[in-house]
């Protein structure tokens, strides 16, 4: 005689019939309800023993006997829904282990290796006498939980705290760019970027349907070229030129490109830039007669960027748009370079892409308030 006897009455037999009829259910459930219908020992159920339905429904002796049991101690719907096993998470490293492991990986890596990696962890905590043993995977776990990667480093310009002359600078900046538009006071940014010339020692392939272009990673070195580049954000101008060195001569003579040739009827430029060692007007005289220089310096209003923040230089922008739609090539020559920036230069140009600065002097002062000193009576 069975322990468990299931009676079914006849809207749950209609209800388990309907399921089985219609399929808008897991195999599994449709599984068990099944076994229910043929275990019924009702009025009009067949009332089958649990070999008749094992070898019915091919499935095992240990699957029937589960539910008809769930059936008799819990009701017809929860024997038809898997019972959710509980699992108990088996905690492989206490408090103390996972604040070691936690201290371990804010640490500096050993020597001879640049990052931690999970298994360097795992050997450093059984090698220091913290745990006996341990897998990669614990590490894992513990580290995610605590939201640690330790194989990732990033990095930006870190800058220095309570600077009053970092804020006079990027406030001044900052003050430049809320000024409108004027065709007789343009306001200019400009900066400058390093490119290796490389040229190819074996012809590339080029692209086919289903291929990239393949070129060889060998390359022959050739030099280095400047690339000098000043953006009028407001009105979507930008002016390059290419140098084979970068010294003031060089410097030199792309500013004075800017006021004879690129703004000739300006009043006075606008010139934003970076504090290197070879941006000052100071140079226009090593390079220039005296009267010539003068005139350049008369035509300038330079306001410097803050040493360690050449974010504030929005034609740090511009080329970051040059390096990723131009620059990232092979040029063989500096004429090669120069022909191709030539072209990036005349294509943005008559695009007219303006920059739109939104960081303002009162978002920095929210933003960046740990700069700012603190006066104290």
């Amino acid at each position: 005689m069975k322990k468990y006897r299931e009676v079914l009455t006849t809207e749950q037999r209609e209800e388990l019939s309907l399921m089985i009829s219609t399929g808008k259910a897991s195999a599994r459930e449709l599984t068990h309800a099944r076994i229910l219908l043929k275990a019924d020992q009702g009025q009009v159920g067949p009332a089958w023993s649990d070999k008749q339905i094992q070898e019915a429904l091919d499935i095992s002796a240990v699957t029937v006997a589960r539910v008809r049991k769930r059936c008799a101690q819990v009701g017809v719907q929860e024997a038809i829904v898997p019972a959710s096993v509980q699992r108990v998470r088996q905690h492989r490293l206490d408090g103390t282990q996972e604040a070691y492991l936690i201290a371990l990986a804010c640490s500096q890596p050993p020597d001879g290796y640049t990052r931690w990696t999970l298994r360097l962890l795992a050997q450093q905590l059984v090698e220091l006498g913290y745990v006996e043993t341990v897998s990669h995977e614990t590490v894992r776990q513990v580290l995610l939980v605590n939201d640690l990667k330790p194989w990732i480093k990033k990095q930006w310009c870190i800058p220095t705290r309570a600077d009053a002359e970092f804020v006079y600078h990027m406030e001044d900046v900052l003050e430049v760019y809320t000024r409108p538009y004027s065709p007789r006071r343009p306001q200019v940014c400009m900066d400058e970027v390093n490119t290796q010339l490389l040229s190819e020692t074996r012809e590339p392939f080029p692209m086919e349907p289903g291929k990239p272009k393949r070129e060889d990673y060998e390359y022959e070195r050739q030099g280095i070229c400047n690339v000098f580049l000043a953006c009028e954000s407001l009105s979507g101008k930008r002016f390059t030129m290419v140098a084979t060195r970068r010294t003031k001569q060089e410097w030199a003579e792309f500013v004075r490109r800017l006021p004879d040739k690129c703004y000739p009827d300006a009043e006075k430029i606008i010139l934003v830039m970076d504090n290197l060692n070879t941006h000052t007007l100071a140079a226009l005289y090593e390079v220039f007669p005296i009267v010539k220089a003068r005139h350049l310096c008369q035509r300038f209003e330079v306001h410097y960027t803050p040493k360690h923040a050449s974010w504030l230089n929005m034609a740090e922008i511009e080329l970051s748009a040059l390096d990723r739609q131009c620059l990232s090539q092979r040029f063989a020559s500096p004429e090669v370079a120069e022909r191709h920036i030539a072209a990036w230069t005349t294509r943005r140009n008559q695009q007219q892409t303006t920059i739109q600065w939104r960081f303002t002097a009162e978002d920095a002062s929210i933003r960046l308030k740990h700069l700012y000193p603190s006066i104290k009576d």
